[in-house]
Parts: C-alpha cells; structure tokens; sequence
C-alpha cells in the first residue's frame, strides 16, 4: 500500500518527499508523522524497502504481517511485471530481506486491498489508526492516489498533536 500523507503547510514549505522510484511506490510525507519513524531514512526511501528491511518496522506496524502481504501484493499488481525500478525495487528486497519478501512473491495471490486500516506506533504519539482509500487515476501509467484518514478521535489528536493544528482542524471535506 503506497502510503502519502500531506498537508497544505508541507506543501508551502517545501517538505515534501518523493520515493525515487517514483509513484505508485512513492511516500510523501510531513515530516513530524514519517521521519520519527524511519520511513524517510535512506538514499532512496520506500514503505516497502522499510517494512521488509528496517527492524523497525515491526514495532511501528503491530499488525507487519499484514502490511507486508499488502506491500507484496501493491509490488505484484502489475508494476513489478512492467516498471524496470519497480522490477529492481522487488530483485533488491528478495536478496535483502531474504525469505519474508520471498515467500510472499511466490505465494500471495490477488491484488492488495482497494481499503482499509492500518495501525502505526509513533514514538511521539503512540498508536495512530488510518483509514486508506486507493483511488486509481484515469491516465494509463499505473498511479494512484491513496487517501489516509484517522479512524477515530483518539487518531485525529493525534495527529493534530504531531502537525501543530488545533484539535478538530484535520478533517474530510
């Protein structure tokens, strides 16, 4: 699952990062959620390098079984047989980490989850729940846009806390 969290004071900053192998895989983030977490370290920065090569990624995901299911099968949908960074992304991961990306390779079938929730723990915040919502674009490039929003009251301060904003400013429109 592609994981893109902004806000319009990143946007005016200039904060916003770009995985280099570019989208569907990208991250961009504000840094007070992403960085705290690990998910920008690197030359490179990838949710699915993170979650299948940084030890941390199994404390900030409770549930990493099923993040890294979904970060399997987002890399087999169809990129991974026709994007050559994505191919390399994937040939990267599988020498790396070893048999639990590679066992996934060869045994998840389907296509990740259109939605969903995922659990993270912020050492700034503790637990944050996000509901995500895949949108696929029209043009014929594989991107999508993946919309994450908190699943309950707890989630939104939160996140209010970690962005600065007044309780209650985060919200659907």
């Amino acid at each position: 699952m592609p994981f893109v969290f902004a806000d319009e004071s990143a946007q005016e900053a200039g904060e916003l990062v770009e995985d280099a192998v570019g989208f569907p895989f990208g991250e961009v983030a504000v840094d007070g959620l992403a960085e705290p977490l690990g998910l920008l370290d690197g030359v490179r920065p990838s949710l699915a390098r993170f979650v299948f090569t940084d030890p941390r990624a199994r404390a900030v995901y409770p549930d990493w079984d099923a993040v890294a299911d979904e970060q399997v099968a987002a890399l087999k949908q169809g990129p991974g047989q026709t994007d050559v960074h994505i191919g390399a992304l994937m040939g990267e991961l599988t020498v790396s980490s070893g048999e639990p990306f590679a066992a996934r390779i060869r045994t998840l079938p389907g296509l990740p989850r259109a939605n969903g929730v995922v659990r993270m723990v912020h050492p700034q915040v503790g637990e944050v729940r996000l509901a995500h919502e895949t949108l696929g674009l029209p043009a014929d490039d594989d991107q999508q846009l993946v919309v994450h929003l908190p699943v309950d009251d707890a989630s939104a301060a939160a996140l209010d806390r970690l962005t600065g904003r007044r309780p209650g400013a985060l919200r659907a429109v």
